[in-house]
């Protein structure tokens, strides 16, 4: 999780607020107290694999 994150060079409330979740969450998978799971980690993959598709549907969205 993190590795992503500091791959797009973000803080966690950038990040957070970019991809649409809390600043919580994110804190939480990366302390390791909870994984992301089924669609969530998905989208966190897509996000690392081909993050030019994931910023065009969120600006039509």
């Amino acid at each position: 999780m993190r590795a992503i994150r500091d791959k797009l060079d973000l803080t966690q409330e950038q990040f957070a607020g970019r991809f649409g979740f809390s600043v919580n969450t994110l804190r939480h998978w990366e302390q390791g107290r909870r994984q992301p799971e089924g669609p969530t980690r998905a989208y966190l993959l897509v996000i690392d694999r081909a993050l030019e598709a994931v910023q065009n549907a969120l600006r039509i969205g």
